[in-house]
C-alpha cells in the first residue's frame, strides 16, 4: 500500500494516542490492558519524540490520516549496560507491534506499517532478529505477520492477562537474512 506511511509522532498526534490510554475501543480487545495515565504520552514525547535508543513509536499514517501506531524494544542481551549502539556477541533482538483505529483495520494497512518497520529497523539498527507475540485468538494480525515474512515459532501459553483472564500468546520471528 504506496498510502501508509511510518514518521515519528508529532505532537498532533498526542490526542489521538491518549485514546489507547483512556478509550477501551481505540486500539481494539487485543491492546486493551486496562486504563493508564495519558499524560504519559506527552511526557515520553517531551522526552525523545519516542524515538529512545532501546525502545520507540513511530506513527502510522495511512492516505494522511493518523492511523495508529508500531512499536519496537531492543530485547538484545546487555542492553542499558555500555550499550553505545552496537549489536551484542549474540546479535540484537528487537520486539514489535502494533495498533491501528478501527476504521484503519482489515484493508492491509496493518501489514503495509509493518512491512515498513522491519525496513526501517534493519536499515536503521543492529537488528539480527525481530520478534513479535499475539494473541491466539487474533487471526488477523497472524496472517498479517506471515504475509511480512515472520515464522511462527510456538506457543505462550498463559502469558498475556486481558479481560480477567491469562490468554496463550504464538511468538513469531524474522531474521535479517
Amino acid at each position: 500500500m504506496d498510502d501508509v506511511i511510518l514518521r515519528p509522532i508529532q505532537e498532533a498526534d498526542l490526542e489521538d494516542l491518549c485514546r489507547s490510554f483512556t478509550d477501551p475501543e481505540a486500539y481494539g480487545e487485543f491492546e486493551w490492558t486496562g486504563f493508564k495515565d495519558p499524560g504519559f504520552i506527552r511526557q515520553r514525547w517531551e522526552e525523545d519524540g519516542w524515538l529512545g535508543a532501546k525502545q520507540g513509536r513511530l506513527a502510522v499514517v495511512n492516505s494522511g490520516s493518523f492511523a495508529g501506531d508500531v512499536s519496537y524494544r531492543d530485547l538484545s542481551p546487555g542492553v542499558g549496560k555500555a550499550w553505545a549502539g552496537h549489536a551484542s556477541r549474540n546479535g540484537a533482538i528487537y520486539e514489535i507491534g502494533i495498533a491501528l483505529f478501527p476504521e484503519h483495520r482489515g484493508h492491509g494497512v496493518g501489514t503495509a506499517a509493518q512491512r515498513l518497520l522491519v525496513q526501517y529497523l534493519f536499515d536503521t539498527t543492529p537488528a539480527h532478529r525481530l520478534q513479535a507475540h499475539t494473541e491466539v485468538e487474533n487471526i488477523a494480525e497472524q496472517r498479517a505477520l506471515e504475509q511480512v515474512g515472520f515464522e511462527r515459532e510456538g506457543v505462550l501459553r498463559e502469558v498475556v492477562f486481558r479481560a480477567g483472564k491469562w490468554r496463550d500468546s504464538i511468538l513469531y520471528a524474522l531474521f535479517r537474512h
